[in-house]
C-alpha cells in the first residue's frame, strides 16, 4: 500500500483529536507530505475519525491530482496544498475546531504572547481574515498572514498547525489550545500581561533546543 506509515498516522492522530477534544465528529483534517515520494496523504472529506481505515486515507500529487484512494479528498485539500508549496520546511499540517482557539478566531483576533508556550508558534499566532471554507481565498488568506509562523487562527472557523509530524503538529494544537484558555480566562479578570519582543525573542532561543537530549 502506498505511504501506508503516513495513512496509518493520520487514522492514531485523528483519534487522538477526538480523545483531546480538538475536534468533534468529521470535523477537521490532517496531511502528511512525503516529500522524498513526492506524494501526500490527506483525510478524506466526511469519513469518521474511529471507522477510518488506511485505505480510505487519500493520496495525491503536489498538484491536487488523485493517484491513489477511492473517497473524495479533504475539503480544505487547497490550503494544504497551498502550505506545503509555500513552506518547505514543514511535512505536516493539522487543522481543528478546538473550542478556545477558535474562540480567540471568532473574537477576530491574534492570539498574543500571554503565555511563553505561544513559543511552540512563534511570537503570537496569527490570524487569517474569514473565508469560506475549502476556497482559493481562504488559501490566500493564510498565505498571507502566515510568514513563518507554526500555526495560524482562520477567523470564525479554527486553527491549523504545521511541523515535520504529525504528532508535532498535535503536540503545538495542545499547547495553543492550553495558551487559548489561559488567555481567554485572563481576559475575563482583565487585561493580561504579554511577554514582550525580547521576552519572547528569548523564550523562541530557548526553544530550539527545548526537549531535545543531549547525545549519549
Amino acid at each position: 500500500m502506498i505511504l501506508e506509515k503516513e495513512r496509518q498516522s493520520i487514522i492514531e492522530i485523528g483519534k487522538r483529536m477526538i480523545d483531546a477534544r480538538l475536534t468533534t465528529g468529521t470535523g477537521g483534517n490532517l496531511s502528511i507530505f512525503n516529500r522524498d515520494e513526492n506524494l501526500i496523504a490527506i483525510k478524506p472529506s466526511g469519513v469518521p475519525y474511529q471507522t477510518m481505515r488506511p485505505e480510505d486515507v487519500v493520496i495525491l500529487d503536489p498538484a491536487g491530482e488523485r493517484v491513489d484512494g477511492h473517497l473524495k479528498p479533504s475539503s480544505e485539500t487547497k490550503f494544504h496544498l497551498a502550505i506545503y508549496q509555500a513552506r518547505p520546511d514543514i511535512s505536516a499540517i493539522l487543522h481543528s475546531h478546538q473550542v478556545h482557539a477558535t474562540t480567540i478566531a471568532c473574537m477576530g483576533i491574534e492570539l498574543p504572547a500571554v503565555h511563553y508556550l505561544i513559543g511552540w508558534c512563534g511570537d503570537k499566532v496569527p490570524l487569517a481574515p474569514y473565508a469560506t471554507f475549502g476556497t482559493q481565498e481562504l488559501s490566500d488568506n493564510i498565505l498571507s498572514v502566515l510568514g513563518d509562523y507554526r500555526a495560524c487562527l482562520l477567523e470564525n472557523h479554527g486553527l491549523i498547525t504545521l511541523g515535520s509530524t504529525l504528532h508535532e503538529t498535535f503536540e503545538i494544537a495542545e499547547e495553543l489550545e492550553l495558551v487559548a484558555q489561559i488567555y481567554i480566562q485572563a481576559k475575563s479578570i482583565r487585561q493580561p500581561k504579554l511577554l514582550n519582543k525580547e521576552q519572547m525573542a528569548e523564550v523562541l532561543e530557548k526553544f530550539k533546543t527545548y526537549g531535545k537530549q543531549d547525545p549519549v
